[in-house]
């Protein structure tokens, strides 16, 4: 049994209306199945989707397995990875913006592979594979898909392999052929995996937890805590993702006051850039934060650098998204990508900020109009795709 469903490789793709998702007790499955999924410890959103991903295939009662793609690296090659990509990000952001256009960004020239390293971690995979008798791989991770597309190629992995490809910008070391399956976030991505690779691929849209389409009970806690900060100020969240990586941060956090909103800083797990921003007098500097649903639902917009998962939660939420100095590389293709499917707006400049700003009135059409497209965005569950449910 594939475990995958069969998807067309036209261009357009039916999908279901999204299903609750029912508790273990209720859930009976007629084959249980033993899905492993790879992530990566890169930040903290590939981990948030495989999470969810788990959630999503415990709760249909089967038994699901994460495991991180970097520690299946040998002599510490993984660690060492997130350590160079880490310190890039965060304060040598040109390097990174080399390494992407080397590696990652598509075109016509050549460019290197991610197969050589990743096949490093064959042996570890395909042992793992074998002793929890998983019988799908779901790669969220770029890596990842490079790795399992290597070996089904090869024959050495003897299940099926999906990509969730969690990425709005596709980019080339996400595209394997070996592999069976890409689910993607947007019809776009999805045409583009089938030109590539002539493999099957639909979208589903992204996987949020589902405390994020709802009305989060912690909300009332955070417009407490706003109004009691800065009374009548909407508040702005700034995403710094969980490594803390922004761009000049406390220029826009002065630019904000200034214009008479209160920017809520989420520095993420980085309390050198918490400290900085929370010197700009009018600021509320936030470390880590566990009630992301609520805030998100408390919140009147989202300053966006990466169009990751902070961004799609936001989405969920309800909340607009505006892509503002984002980061090189992918953080760059995928904000702008947002922008041009009508999911966010990509302000240039503080000026265009503050005019964004300013259109997303609390019920005025431009910010219905833009909910009602980002809620669009969740069409399917990916996990029950790739799993084959």
């Amino acid at each position: 049994m594939s475990g995958l469903r069969a998807v067309p490789t036209g261009e357009s793709e039916p999908v279901r209306t999204p299903a609750g998702l029912p508790s273990p007790e209720e859930a009976v499955p007629s084959d249980r199945r033993r899905p492993l999924i790879l992530s990566a410890g890169m930040g903290a959103g590939h981990d948030t989707v495989a999470a969810e991903l788990a959630r999503r295939a415990a709760a249909h009662g089967h038994e699901p397995h994460v495991a991180d793609v970097l520690r299946l690296l040998p002599y510490g090659l993984g660690g060492g990875l997130r350590r160079s990509y880490q310190a890039s990000v965060r304060h040598f952001p040109w390097v990174y913006a080399g390494v992407y256009g080397a590696f990652l960004r598509g075109g016509r020239v050549p460019r290197p592979s991610g197969v050589p390293l990743a096949r490093l971690a064959a042996e570890r995979l395909t042992d793992l594979v074998r002793r929890l008798d998983a019988d799908v791989v779901v790669s969220v991770f770029h890596l990842a898909a490079q790795l399992t597309g290597h070996l089904r190629a090869r024959g050495a992995l003897r299940v099926p392999s999906a990509v969730f490809l969690v990425d709005f910008a596709v980019h080339r070391q996400w595209l394997h052929p070996g592999n069976d399956q890409y689910l993607c976030l947007t019809d776009g991505a999805a045409a583009e995996v089938r030109r590539a690779l002539g493999r099957p691929a639909v979208a589903t849209g992204p996987a949020v937890a589902p405390q994020f389409h709802v009305s989060a009970p912690g909300a009332a806690g955070w417009r407490e805590r706003f109004a009691g900060r800065a009374p009548g100020r909407p508040p702005v969240l700034l995403s710094a993702g969980a490594w803390g990586a922004a761009s000049r941060a406390r220029g826009t956090a002065r630019l904000l006051t200034g214009a008479g909103y209160l920017p809520v800083a989420l520095c993420g797990r980085n309390a050198r850039l918490r400290a900085r921003v929370a010197r700009v007098p009018g600021v509320l500097a936030l470390d880590w934060v566990d009630d992301m649903p609520g805030l998100l639902c408390a919140a009147y917009a989202l300053l966006d650098n990466a169009a990751g998962q902070t961004a799609v939660q936001a989405l969920a939420a309800g909340l607009p998204v505006i892509g503002y100095r984002p980061l090189p590389g992918h953080g760059v293709d995928g904000v702008r990508r947002m922008a041009e499917l009508g999911l966010a707006e990509l302000a240039p400049d503080g000026r265009t900020l503050l005019a964004a700003l300013d259109r997303l009135a609390e019920d005025g059409r431009e910010r219905r109009e833009r909910v009602t497209r980002g809620h669009a965005l969740f069409r399917d569950d990916p996990m029950a795709w790739a799993a084959g449910w």
